[in-house]
């Protein structure tokens, strides 16, 4: 006698986490900067500097709670972005922390405030701030699709955060542009993080818009020009990037917030025309605001040469001893806290602390740098191509293409091949604003990778389901 039994074969199959790699990732993110630390204070004073294991403990403590955080609110997330941030944040902190050290910058200091004030401390504090805010993120955002509700508010949003810089007695002129407010003591740049608010309503109106603005009334000279009125949303964003650059004298965040609509128009509509109308927009706006505006034509008169305007403005002594540092630098560069990048007066720190990498670690370390940063792109663009929703895509894409912007304006600013925008360097510059708006930003794109990389779960059991037999002898 026998009994048979009915069994399912069906199972969720359970894909690894790779939060385990993120933890061995994490602990390199933690020693490499230390190593850094030692490097910087041996080539300065001779000695280890005293607080290198406090700031090792420090980093790896902000690093370790990111990192539970993800295992347990993200276990299946990209395991590259949070190590990645980590080791740029890290190393932000090094070079700010070498630039302190620097006499000819504390002498500057005193004779223009009356003392000087450490930034490194300031911007360890900040990072605090950052990973608590990537952490509430992460809490509280379970799902991205959610903020797909919030596409007109979003735009409000932005355009108010914009908006704020220029209101009499709340903005701050800072060096010519209008991009700061001054709350209680403090100094914040609403445009860091207009463009993760811009970013929701770009992905929401395309998700919905795209059929229609992919759609060609004619060809001409090979291009698939638009419909009339398709037009419009494009000129209604090209005219608020002119109104930014004109009313702030900000090109960096102008030239950021039309070129992310243009990459994420072009992902959604396939449309090539798109970005040939949006180079050439942007090039027209630039020439025209450049014409009238004192403070980018400064800048332009910079970019163009340097050195015929060195002794009569500021512009131009910081961009030729940007030029000259990197020149300095070579292939391997003079070493961590042997440079003399500091020449550049307060910028080197903000501004121009790409700069400091360039003489400090020459060609070689700006490889370096501009690696890690293509890697966060990719591991971006590789979480929009993973996303199951559109709005997913189109936001991730959104997100990294700013990223991918703010690295080639500032780093083409401080080179010389572009006029300098006057934004700072993601985690590596003095900045609360810039390192919380990018933590928030790392945040989001490991939450989507995480709903991305998720399995899906196992179906329920059905009659219908494949059946196997177990025979028992009774």
């Amino acid at each position: 006698m026998s009994v048979v039994t009915n069994t399912t074969t069906i199972g969720a199959i359970e894909l690894p986490s790779r939060r385990n790699t993120e933890l061995l990732l994490l602990g390199f993110a933690v020693l490499i900067p230390m190593f850094a630390y030692a490097n910087v204070g041996l080539a300065i004073n001779g000695s280890l500097p005293p607080g290198m294991v406090l700031y090792g403990l420090g980093l790896g403590a902000l690093a370790g709670i990111a990192h539970l955080v993800v295992r347990r609110y993200a276990k299946y997330a990209d395991p590259l972005l949070l190590p990645l941030a980590t080791l740029l944040n890290g190393l932000g902190l090094v070079l700010i922390w070498r630039l302190d050290q620097s006499e000819r910058l504390q002498n500057l200091a005193k004779r223009a405030f009356g003392g000087f004030s450490p930034s490194a401390p300031r911007q360890m504090m900040y990072t605090a701030v950052a990973i608590a805010l990537f952490a509430a993120v992460l809490l509280v955002l379970k799902d991205h699709r959610v903020l797909q509700r919030f596409t007109y508010i979003s735009m409000a949003g932005a355009l108010v955060l914009l908006i704020l810089p220029v209101i009499p007695g709340l903005g701050a002129d800072v060096f010519g542009a209008k991009i700061w407010i001054s709350v209680g003591g403090f100094s914040i740049q609403p445009g860091e993080f207009a463009k993760i608010v811009i970013a929701i309503f770009f992905a929401g109106y395309l998700m919905v818009k795209r059929d229609a603005l992919a759609l060609a009334s004619r060809r001409f000279m090979g291009l698939y020009l638009p419909r009339g009125r398709d037009l419009g949303p494009i000129l209604m964003i090209w005219a608020m990037s002119l109104l930014v650059l004109v009313f702030e004298n900000d090109l960096g965040t102008s030239l950021l917030f039309f070129g992310m609509f243009v990459i994420m128009l072009y992902v959604a509509t396939e449309r090539t025309s798109w970005i040939v109308i949006g180079l050439l927009m942007s090039v027209g706006g630039a020439v025209v605001v450049g014409t009238f505006a004192s403070h980018v034509q400064a800048r332009v008169n910079a970019w163009l040469d340097p050195f015929a305007c060195y002794t009569t403005s500021g512009a131009c002594e910081q961009v030729g001893q940007s030029i000259m540092s990197f020149g300095s630098g070579g292939v391997l560069g003079a070493g961590w806290g042997q440079g003399n990048s500091d020449l550049i007066g307060f910028a080197a720190n903000s501004d121009f602390i790409f700069s400091t990498v360039g003489e400090e670690l020459g060609l070689a370390g700006v490889m370096a740098f501009l690696l890690l940063y293509g890697l966060i792109i990719e591991r971006g663009v590789r979480t929009a191509l993973a996303a199951r929703d559109p709005f997913g895509k189109l936001f991730a894409i959104g997100l990294s293409g700013a990223f991918a912007l703010q690295i080639f304006v500032v780093a083409g600013g401080v080179m010389g091949l572009i006029p300098l925008t006057g934004m700072t360097m993601p985690f590596l510059a003095s900045g609360g604003s810039s390192v919380l708006a990018n933590w928030i930003l790392i945040a989001i794109l490991i939450r989507i990778s995480d709903t991305a990389r998720r399995p899906a779960p196992a179906p329920a059991p059905s009659p219908d389901s494949e059946m196997t037999q177990v025979v028992r002898p009774s």
